[in-house]
């Protein structure tokens, strides 16, 4: 800003962590900073009024879809609730992972763990779904070999929302581009977020220490004591739901297959160079059809309930959609106001750089765990993590792995987090008692993961 001092530029940032501290609430948070960014635009260039910074963020939002790509991201976004919830609806989810509980490899403790961690990962399309049905699905297995609930709550979700922000054939990996999208970076943001995957250090580790827990059945901490005060509860029983195996998996195929192809074919034959946005909605059209097609050719299902299935399935991801769209909007106001710039020269000055990662990575578990929410912790940092990426010539995938990183670390540590809720509704335990038990691994895993970005700071500057 060239009429009011450098520090204001920190106003929208400061404004929107103060809110969601007060209220968790990340959507009111993203329209009070978007509002507090334009507002200083306005009395940057002496139209100061409170009115005009409510019109200029009305019209920031309308731009966002004037971009193609964004356009692209947030129909998708939307859309890809319709297939989730058809998968749902038709006890496909339930089937397919019937067929592997029931496929004679769950005979001891070590098995049935495998069963569930194994479940969590194949399905990364989302991370709730993949709580639910590796959760409720193996509440029976885990009663039979007398392990705990918390137990079971600790590896489905420890395994959701690792394994979702590792694949990234999914909704995280359009979001994170969505996020990506107002900035100029060297590779394409496809490119720049593939590349997050080896760096994502937290996200690793994780998966690793379930898998070992699952492996070796050694626990410890307050896990070890939920060992030994099992009880064994009726609705651990197991249901069998009517369903096909295929209503879920062949519209899993052609997404993530569809995507891949779409990406080879957008990039003339190099998945690197396709477009991310083109290739996630066209991919999801696809599975959205087909989907649809195989619900429709069932006489159990009909055409009515199909749609309200699929237009439910879609209002449940429209918080998510809002959350998105304000982001990039905010993401935008903020780059014209000049606060990446600002933040990098204080960086500068006063950090040294090969800390930033780790510093990112503390900052993005402290606002996760404040407000519950990976993806809104996404939306409030990645508009300012990556400017001093950019600015100071630092990696952007490092800084980018270690925002995504710290906020899935905080989701796991936070009590408000509405995926700690559901691993614990999931499993069939306290939600208090899951964050208990699962805390002292999270602890280690993020402790590992600071020591580890300072170790690679050290290495890319």
């Amino acid at each position: 800003m060239n009429n009011l001092p450098d520090w204001l530029t920190l106003m929208p940032a400061v404004v929107a962590i103060a809110f969601v501290l007060w209220r968790k609430e990340v959507v009111v948070a993203l329209i009070l900073a978007v509002f507090t960014s334009e507002w200083l635009l306005g009395l940057d260039t002496g139209n100061g009024s409170p009115f005009f910074g409510f019109i200029q963020s009305i019209e920031r939002v309308i731009s966002v879809f004037s971009d193609e790509g964004n356009a692209r991201l947030l129909l998708f976004s939307t859309l890809i609730g319709a297939p989730l919830a058809f998968m749902r609806f038709s006890g496909g989810v339930n089937a397919t992972v019937n067929k592997l509980v029931n496929a004679g490899v769950a005979t001891n403790p070590r098995k049935a763990g495998l069963v569930t961690f194994f479940t969590g990962i194949i399905i990364f399309i989302e991370s709730n779904l993949s709580v639910l049905t590796a959760g409720i699905l193996s509440r029976g297995l885990f009663d039979k070999f007398k392990m705990s609930r918390e137990r079971l709550a600790y590896i489905v979700d420890s395994t959701s929302a690792p394994i979702c922000i590792l694949i990234l054939l999914n909704g995280w990996g359009a979001f994170v581009l969505g996020l990506l999208a107002p900035y100029e970076l060297e590779q394409s943001a496809v490119s720049v977020l593939v590349a997050t995957i080896p760096l994502n250090v937290y996200a690793i580790s994780t998966l690793l220490v379930v898998f070992y827990t699952v492996w070796t059945g050694k626990v410890f901490g307050p896990m070890a004591n939920s060992e030994t005060t099992v009880s064994i509860s009726s609705d651990a029983q197991q249901t069998s739901v009517e369903g096909r195996a295929r209503d879920m998996l062949l519209p899993l195929m052609v997404l993530v297959f569809g995507m891949l192809g779409f990406m080879v074919w957008t990039g003339n034959g190099d998945i690197m160079a396709g477009s991310g946005s083109k290739s996630v909605l066209y991919a999801t059209v696809l599975a959205t059809i087909v989907a649809f097609t195989l619900l429709i050719t069932q006489p159990r299902f009909s055409h009515r309930q199909i749609m309200q299935e699929g237009f439910k399935g879609i209002g449940e991801i429209l918080p998510l959609v809002a959350i998105l769209l304000l982001s990039i909007a905010l993401g935008a106001s903020v780059k014209e106001l000049g606060t990446g710039a600002y933040i990098a020269g204080l960086v500068a000055d006063y950090l040294p750089l090969f800390m930033v990662p780790a510093v990112v990575f503390i900052a993005g578990a402290f606002a996760s765990f404040t407000t519950g929410t990976s993806w809104g912790t996404f939306a409030l940092l990645v508009p300012i993590a990556m400017p001093i990426a950019l600015n100071l010539g630092l990696p952007p995938s490092l800084v980018l792995a270690a925002v995504l990183g710290g906020g899935v670390f905080g989701d796991h540590c936070s009590p408000v987090s509405d995926t700690t809720a559901v691993s614990s509704l999931a499993a069939g335990c306290d939600i208090l008692d899951h964050v208990k038990t699962q805390l002292p691994y999270a602890l280690t895993c993020g402790l590992f993961t600071i020591v580890a970005y300072l170790i690679l700071g050290l290495m890319v500057v």
